[in-house]
């Protein structure tokens, strides 16, 4: 069959080899060619993605110009911020909503000038006291 075969195609049964899933023949040369132009192919295509990134910063920042413009002009602020003051709005307001009426507060909710003071404060209500007190009274106190 196989005499038959090369008599009809007369000569051309290499590249029907090739054809049918036969194994091509590798020159060293030839394969290292096509690996440097892979490696190129590879090298243009990273350069052509860096380059689209860049030119992606470049459009968002002008974006970013325009939009910080546009808030100065109208007073507006960004999301970020205004996340940061409700939040911090809540908090605020919780905690004052904690220590309205609460008898244990914490040390954070007790406001300026009401509590614990120095002891200054303490030892003129003691001397306050003492004077109300009758005479021999004062001197056993005051040793």
């Amino acid at each position: 069959m196989n005499f038959v075969m090369k008599q009809a195609l007369g000569g051309a049964t290499k590249d029907m080899g090739k054809m049918l899933g036969g194994e091509e023949e590798k020159d060293p040369e030839v394969v290292k060619k096509k690996k440097e132009e892979e490696e190129e192919r590879q090298e243009a295509l990273r350069q052509q993605e860096e380059e689209r990134k860049d030119k992606h910063r470049k459009m968002e920042a002008e974006r970013e110009v325009v939009r910080q413009s546009i808030r100065d002009k109208y007073g507006l602020k960004k999301k970020e911020e205004k996340e940061a003051e409700e939040k911090a709005a809540m908090e605020k307001a919780a905690m004052e909503q904690a220590c309205e009426g609460s008898l244990t507060r914490t040390k954070k909710a007790i406001p300026a000038g009401c509590g614990d003071e120095d002891d200054e404060d303490e030892e003129s209500i003691l001397d306050t006291v003492l004077k109300f007190l009758p005479g021999p009274l004062q001197d056993m106190f005051k040793k």
